[in-house]
């Protein structure tokens, strides 16, 4: 494939045994500090996203277009990962960041794939975009608008203020516009312009999150007030 061929390990570079070694110099002592110096819930998602990313989402690459959803799991967890390190808790707040980098995932990678169809067809590759070219653009279009709702959910989950939805709502319908045109016009131009707007679309989404986030400490006073005496 193009886009790999350059690669240390595809060139001969580094072997194999020595792959495997560093990843798993890397990955070893990393799950042990998330586990000891941060949280077990935090360590515990690390080691089961490097499972799923290295003995599910991998082989499947060349068995099914599922691998595209597991793939997509894979790149939700480590927000996830960062709301339990900073809370101790697997709550409503974690579960809708991971669902907002599920869904991006979708447009982001369906666009990138649809222009690099031959190289992944020549690579053994069963991707949407190969094998099932419409549903490649049609869910695509689907979570582009599932972000639409997902950000509306943030207020009703009490992770931001209202605000959020409606700021959020111009770029959610951008990028929703370009999906469309992707799945309406299936060619280079509207899959390059749906790919580079997800680049900036996710920063910029989560940017307004933050700046519209719910006071932690208002909760907790909240919480106190309610109390019984």
């Amino acid at each position: 494939m193009n886009r790999t061929k350059s690669r240390p390990l595809v060139r001969g570079q580094i072997s194999p045994l020595l792959a495997v070694s560093f990843a798993a110099a890397c990955a070893i002592p990393g799950i042990s500090l998330l586990t000891l110096s941060v949280n077990p819930v935090t360590g515990a998602l690390g080691a089961f996203n490097i499972f799923l990313y290295t003995c599910c989402y991998t082989p499947m690459k060349r068995l099914s277009i599922a691998n595209t959803w597991v793939g997509a799991v894979v790149g939700a967890i480590p927000p996830v990962m960062g709301w339990t390190a900073a809370t101790g808790s697997l709550d409503t707040g974690a579960l809708l960041l991971g669902a907002i980098l599920y869904s991006w995932q979708f447009p982001h990678f369906n666009a990138l794939s649809w222009n690099l169809r031959e190289d992944y067809s020549r690579g053994g590759y069963r991707m949407m975009s190969v094998t099932h070219p419409l549903m490649c653009r049609r869910v695509a279009l689907r979570h582009c608008m599932a972000l639409i709702g997902l950000s509306a959910l943030a207020p009703v989950l009490d992770v931001t203020t209202w605000t959020f939805p409606l700021i959020s709502l111009p770029i959610n319908i951008y990028i929703s516009y370009l999906g469309y045109r992707f799945y309406r016009d299936a060619d280079r131009s509207s899959s390059r312009k749906l790919f580079f707007c997800s680049l900036w679309h996710l920063p910029m989404l989560l940017l307004l999150m933050f700046t519209c986030k719910k006071s932690i400490v208002g909760k907790k006073d909240k919480n106190i007030i309610q109390e019984p005496s």
